[in-house]
């Protein structure tokens, strides 16, 4: 689906078609400004581009549930959500916005369930729910049954229902569409539009708009073993860095504790909520020496490290398919819970595990790994979603430009996410800022008889020249298949393919940072980028002439966004000489809130400051489980 003519000028363009995105046209449209202005015969002019057909979005892909304290199976209370996502992120929250998380979550949960979404039910029809890793009653006590679930496919169910609701309000969207640049005003200060590629035609498209808001997902493609679609590429995160913003936290990148052997593929948290048992080599289920109390459910940074001590104390064991490979992988035994129970709660799980193991979870211990599953940082954004730069020690907010879901980072997560928070970030905080940009919008909206757009013409201009700018780029990456191949051969490393050396670059980042870094790995990563890395990422070029439906084109914008992400990620990991959250610095293996109790934010030139944490009602303390 294509728009059938492009405005001159927009109210408003997402970027992005995920759970984020889709919250925030809807927070937009059904928002009383929009409702008082289209009453006066005023229509917004919105525009949502997406990379992917928007029920391809990987949160399509989300599985265990979605955290919210509605007391339905077992008595909770927000405030104990508070806490835990607090704990959870090791004391870098900002409390203000995880107090916003925990305390709208059970009113974001319902709408979801009043827009269509079919949660799994309760015997007396209330919204059942399950034990997720780090959610506590009494501030840290017992584990809590919080999280909201429909089997273990709930981001499928909230990605249709989201997407069947924007059909119905008439959203416009431009799908396989491919953004390449973030443009701002000359000054830096006020979004302009973006420049986007029909991948159909092949067609560049500069679109002028007032407002943009960027919700295109995480990075989990730095990694060779993710959880992560192909598409999950960082794009957003990098369109910032090139447009001279800063990414906060980007250092922190949750490994998540059970991703199959060797694949990578997510078998969700509530395959260990329902009963599933983590055992080493010798069966024994070593969670109960690392977390005495919540064992398995303990916060995913825990038990990621947990399996990693077990199998550098040669305790692991070799994936079934390759019996005389390495010994890499720890066992999930679900063999303890009822098959019936199993096939009714985990149905993905089960065929996830059949499919691709071999294996029948019921009868047979299931090798997992620890897989890069969600990137905690991002583009720094107001608990409104306005993107701001950290400077001079203060933020100062980017006119006309917002950001929600993974590619953002309103610090809710810390350096570490709960499990079930991540789908509530993006739905909650995806709403509050299509709301703000409608207030934005009524105030002077495009359409509006009395609109003055006297600023309109040096932003659009700003959106034309690099326009420009790109489809220069573009006929360079289509020159001759003679010219391309000539530079290929200089560079072995990637060999003329873009996906080769995104390969490449997933193994160099895994070996410097995947669960566990120290300076000398982050320094052989940031060499290897230098002096291979970049200069093979030079010379790819198209093996076709033609623009349209040219997937190759994309691919190598995509792993230059990648090789840009990467390089923040480890100047901001080198910055912060501490082990917290998902990062254990093997070289500084002790939390240090005397000088880390802050936010990083790294700038495309490797700069890294520190924002202080935001901290109202719980001071730091020891974190245990």
């Amino acid at each position: 689906m294509s728009p059938k003519r492009l405005e001159d000028m927009y109210d408003a363009v997402i970027v992005g078609a995920g759970a984020a995105g889709l919250s925030a046209a809807l927070g937009l449209l059904r928002s009383p400004a929009i409702a008082e202005l289209t009453e006066q015969g005023v229509s917004p002019k919105i525009l949502v581009v997406s990379k992917l057909q928007p029920l391809r979005s990987h949160t399509g892909s989300a599985e265990g549930g979605i955290a919210a304290s509605l007391g339905n199976i077992e008595n909770d209370d927000w405030h104990w959500h508070y806490y835990d996502t607090i704990k959870g992120g090791d004391w870098l929250v900002d409390q203000d916005a995880a107090k916003l998380l925990a305390e709208y979550a059970p009113e974001t949960v319902i709408n979801l369930e009043r827009q269509g979404v079919a949660f799994s039910r309760t015997e007396d029809g209330h919204i059942a729910q399950r034990r997720f890793g780090g959610h506590t009653r009494d501030f840290g006590g017992e584990p809590v049954k919080r999280a909201a679930y429909a089997a273990d496919r709930i981001g499928h169910q909230i990605l249709h229902t989201l997407w069947q609701q924007c059909v119905a309000q008439g959203v416009e969207f431009a799908e396989e569409w491919y953004v390449t640049d973030l443009v701002l005003s000359e000054d830096g200060e006020r979004a302009a539009g973006i420049v986007a590629l029909d991948t159909h035609t092949g067609k560049l498209h500069a679109i002028h708009a007032r407002n943009v808001l960027i919700a295109t997902g995480g990075a989990g493609r730095l990694f060779h073993t993710t959880s992560n679609s192909w598409d999950l590429t960082g794009d957003g995160m990098a369109l910032a860095l090139s447009a001279g913003l800063q990414l906060e936290d980007i250092e922190f990148v949750q490994f998540h504790p059970t991703g199959l052997a060797h694949t990578g593929i997510l078998l969700s948290e509530a395959a260990r909520a329902e009963g599933g048992i983590l055992r080493n080599a010798d069966g024994e289920a070593f969670m109960e020496r690392y977390a005495p109390e919540h064992k398995d459910l303990a916060a995913r940074d825990v038990v990621s490290r947990s399996i990693m001590a077990e199998i550098d104390a040669g305790r692991g064991v070799a994936d079934p398919k390759d019996p005389n490979g390495p010994k890499d992988c720890v066992w999930l035994d679900m063999t303890g819970i009822d098959p019936e129970r199993m096939k009714q709660a985990l149905p993905q799980v089960v065929e996830t595990i059949e499919q691709y193991a071999n294996l029948d979870p019921a009868k047979d211990p299931v090798p997992i790994k620890p897989t890069a599953h969600y990137t905690m940082g991002g583009i720094p954004i107001t608990t409104d979603g306005e993107v701001y730069r950290w400077r001079d020690g203060a933020s100062h907010v980017v006119e006309g430009l917002f950001a929600a879901g993974e590619c953002s980072c309103v610090s809710v997560h810390g350096a570490n996410r709960l499990g079930g928070n991540s789908l509530l970030d993006a739905c909650l905080f995806g709403t509050r800022a299509g709301r703000t940009l409608a207030a934005r919008i009524a105030a002077a909206p495009v359409a509006s008889p009395m609109n003055d757009d006297a600023g309109d013409e040096p932003l659009a201009a700003a959106v034309d020249r690099t326009a420009s700018m790109r489809q220069d780029d573009i006929a360079s990456l289509l020159q001759s298949d003679l010219e391309s191949s000539a530079d290929a051969e200089a560079s072995p490393v990637s060999d003329g393919n873009a996906y080769q050396l995104m390969a490449k670059l997933g193994s160099i980042m895994e070996q410097a940072l995947a669960v566990r870094c120290s300076a000398d790995t982050i320094h052989t990563a940031l060499y290897q980028l230098d002096t291979a890395i970049k200069p093979a990422a030079e010379t790819l070029h198209a093996h076709d002439k033609t623009a349209a439906f040219n997937q190759e084109i994309t691919a190598i914008w995509e792993v230059r966004h990648l090789i840009e992400l990467a390089e923040s990620v480890l100047k901001a990991s080198d910055a912060r000489e501490e082990s917290r959250g998902s990062m254990r610095r093997l070289d500084f293996p002790q939390r240090d809130d005397e000088r880390f109790l802050a936010h990083s934010m790294v700038a495309r030139n490797g700069a890294v400051a520190f924002k202080p944490v935001t901290i109202t009602d719980y001071p730091p303390q020891s974190r245990e489980y």
